[in-house]
């Protein structure tokens, strides 16, 4: 099943409810000239100030793949994103860029965020990084919430016009802000776009609206704000690295809360609920004064309470904020992920299937990227897991293409696993 039908049935719910110094001849005056009409518009030239590669030290005693040469894996890297970008970025009019999420060319906020935390990383190898950012950029700002005018509307359809009600998704606008951030290490903030003050405007947006500032959980969106709703959680939007990025740039204390609630929510579903497998279900929901799994057909359909499509993404986002920082709240969590997948697929990540109950019951039925990759993030944790670690980067790097959720999550999987994600 994927994401568009969920989002769909989702929001039908809830609507209810350098320095270089050149000689100039006459030659390489043309030359120059020629170039400068061969640059897309808009472009602002900025000298990426870290560059793709970028070998970042995780934390000690992480591990990355040790069955090829770091040099094949950044070709790798490059390679899944010449595909990706080929595939899924394309002009939406005069300056701008979007993230086609569908053949029929509508797009999510979801895959906006993806779009721009890509292209911000890919930076230096791709030397048309920063326009396709700014494009990105100037599209999320043509397509406000009507809830708050820095988040994100949700979707769009292929004409570029927002549909199913213009309100935000919690994940979309957390990417949106922390690829602003980014771009300010980047790019800088002096140029024509000033990402870091428009990173702290979606920053305190998302505080102000994804935020449920008495429980201090992390909304499904700026329209959840009912009932069920307004106290409910998607842990595939535990974007913990994001949060304490938040933190730093704004200097709010108030993301210390979010990220304390966040990690007490992701222990308190483990031992009460998975302690055998680490597995996290698509969404949780608050019972009395402690949370656990949402019931069958809260928002989607049966499977609200499994390891599905929307927590496939776990591995990526809980274990890259224990490589970046070394906060090991949420180890014992990933530690018992990796014991258990191993086991339940004798180390083969062909076997991986595309949806589980907590207590390990397969419920998918084949194969998907968006399952087996992240696997691939969670393996860094310990050398003990190195054998199914270079299986899963052996396996991600060699995939075909499969289709815009998949390869964006294979994609960010083998950013990590390579080595050269870093954070602001």
């Amino acid at each position: 099943m994927f994401l568009v039908f969920k989002k769909l049935i989702l929001k039908e719910r809830t609507l209810m409810s350098r320095n270089k110094k050149f000689s100039f001849n006459s030659k390489a005056v043309m030359l120059c000239c020629l170039a400068f009409l061969m640059v897309p518009s808009g472009l602002a030239f900025a000298a990426p100030n870290k560059s793709f590669p970028q070998h970042t030290t995780y934390t000690s005693g992480s591990i990355k793949p040790s069955n090829v040469t770091q040099t094949t894996m950044d070709n790798s890297v490059q390679t899944k994103w010449d595909s990706w970008k080929a595939a899924y970025l394309k002009p939406a009019g005069t300056g701008k860029y979007y993230v086609k999420y569908q053949s029929d060319g509508s797009t999510v906020s979801e895959a906006h965020g993806y779009g721009m935390l890509a292209t911000v990383i890919m930076a230096g190898y791709d030397s048309s990084a920063q326009t396709y950012f700014d494009g990105l950029y100037k599209y999320y700002q043509a397509h406000p919430s009507d809830n708050n005018a820095y988040l994100m509307a949700w979707k769009q359809n292929s004409s570029f016009q927002n549909v199913e009600g213009a309100d935000s998704a919690t994940d979309g606008d957390m990417d949106i802000a922390y690829s602003l951030l980014l771009a300010d290490r980047q790019w800088g903030s002096a140029g024509t776009i000033n990402y870091l003050q428009a990173a702290k405007n979606i920053i305190n947006a998302i505080m102000q609206n994804d935020v449920n500032q008495s429980k201090w959980t992390l909304r499904l969106g700026d329209w959840a704000t009912d009932g069920a709703f307004d106290t409910a959680t998607r842990p595939s939007d535990f974007m913990l690295n994001h949060l304490k990025a938040f933190q730093q740039a704004t200097g709010d204390t108030k993301w210390n809360n979010v990220i304390d609630k966040t990690y007490t929510i992701i222990n308190s579903i483990y031992t009460g609920y998975s302690s055998t497998t680490g597995l996290l279900p698509d969404f949780v929901v608050l019972n009395g004064s402690t949370y656990k799994p949402a019931p069958a057909n809260f928002l989607e359909d049966v499977s609200d309470s499994y390891y599905g499509y929307n927590s496939c993404r776990i591995p990526w986002r809980i274990t890259t904020d224990y490589l970046m920082t070394g906060d090991n709240r949420a180890l014992p969590q990933l530690t018992q992920l990796n014991t258990w997948i191993k086991g339940k697929v004798n180390s083969n990540p062909s076997s991986v299937k595309d949806g589980y109950k907590l207590n390990g019951t397969v419920t998918g039925s084949g194969g998907s990227g968006a399952f087996y990759s992240p696997f691939g993030v969670s393996a860094m944790t310990n050398s003990s897991n190195q054998t199914w670690l270079n299986s899963v980067w052996t396996k991600t790097a060699n995939s075909s293409s499969e289709g815009y959720y998949e390869d964006s999550i294979k994609l960010f999987s083998m950013i990590v696993m390579s080595g050269n994600w870093w954070t602001y």
